[in-house]
């Protein structure tokens, strides 16, 4: 669990960034250059200061992969219309060329009014597929960043970033998306009138097998618990669930895993997928339902997918929204 906080992340230079393209795929030397990047090891927070002390229930939840997040301002304005006060994305650039080298989640908090917390999943060390390359004005990225966030209106109280046990398949890998890193969430204590409960947003491994994503989350409420025991755990985001079997989420064990810890999974109606064509994926060979609330200690109400078409039709993102209300804390 990563505690330290900082405004701003030390980036890598250009020279050292392209250093690391030729390294030895190993999991040492991927382990030691992890621990070797301040920008890895901390996590970045900002945006406005806390408008109330605590939020008050009920109260709604989104959880978004955005994609890069080409459109904060617009991402901004759908997220609005659900009126939720807790925000978990996925997926968020800064200093990526493709996304105009722009810091989308602290152009969303801004516009939502929110403080937020953020944490690096991967150091992009290229400039993205050849679709997002597509959208480079520049031949370079400033600072090649990529991860989660999570944003309020309230103190985000001890923000942490949990890097996922995995086995560095983007590091691996000679594609053209070379990574440095492996998933992780971001998380931190939120306080609402009746006391406090952990938020978590997460993104969990795509290339992988329904045994991998269970060791994640596994390994994630393993890590919650010890950090604030007793508390309520709330965890969102976008679970690749099904990636492995193409399409079929049924088939990932972290339901029955989370489940026999005493969490309950809420993905709005099961037989609505949540992704969909993009400007990015433009043709996805399958639709498939990846993003899920994973709660315990409170009262969730009703859970519903929110279309990432803008009013014009334009995708936002690859994902739609999942929206929750919490009405409570359970017994």
């Amino acid at each position: 669990m990563i505690r330290n906080t900082v405004s701003a992340f030390t980036v890598p230079s250009q020279e050292e960034r392209k250093s690391l393209v030729s390294l030895e795929k190993t999991p040492a030397i991927h382990a030691a250059t992890l621990a070797s990047l301040a920008c890895m090891n901390t996590v970045r927070v900002g945006g406005a200061e806390a408008k109330v002390e605590a939020l008050s229930f009920p109260f709604t939840v989104a959880a978004w992969n955005l994609e890069r997040c080409l459109f904060p301002e617009e991402s901004a304005a759908k997220l609005r219309t659900t009126g939720a006060p807790l925000v978990l994305l996925s997926e968020m650039d800064e200093g990526m060329a493709r996304t105009e080298q722009r810091d989308p989640t602290a152009a969303i908090a801004g516009a939502l009014g929110m403080n937020y917390a953020y944490g690096v999943e991967f150091l992009e060390l290229s400039l993205g597929s050849e679709i997002e390359r597509s959208f480079c004005r520049d031949d370079f990225n400033e600072k090649g960043f990529h991860g989660n966030a999570l944003m309020a209106p309230v103190t985000l109280k001890q923000a942490f970033l949990f890097r996922l046990p995995g086995e560095a398949v983007w590091f691996n890998d000679s594609n053209e998306q070379p990574r440095v890193g492996d998933r992780c969430a971001v998380g931190a204590v939120v306080e609402t009138e009746a006391g406090p409960f952990v938020a978590v947003s997460v993104h969990l491994e795509s290339v992988a097998t329904a045994a991998y994503r269970e060791r994640q989350m596994a390994a994630l409420i393993d890590a919650v618990e010890a950090f604030a025991p007793g508390l309520p755990i709330l965890i969102g985001g976008d679970l690749n669930t099904g990636n492995h079997t193409g399409g079929d989420f049924s088939t990932d064990t972290l339901f029955a895993m989370a489940e026999g810890r005493g969490f309950e999974c809420h993905g709005g109606p099961l037989d609505q997928t949540s992704t969909r064509p993009s400007l990015i994926t433009r043709f996805p060979d399958r639709t498939m339902k990846l993003d899920w609330f994973v709660s315990r200690g409170l009262k969730i109400g009703e859970s519903h997918l929110v279309s990432s078409l803008n009013e014009e039709g334009k995708p936002l993102s690859d994902h739609d929204m999942i929206v929750c209300t919490i009405e409570g804390f359970s017994a």
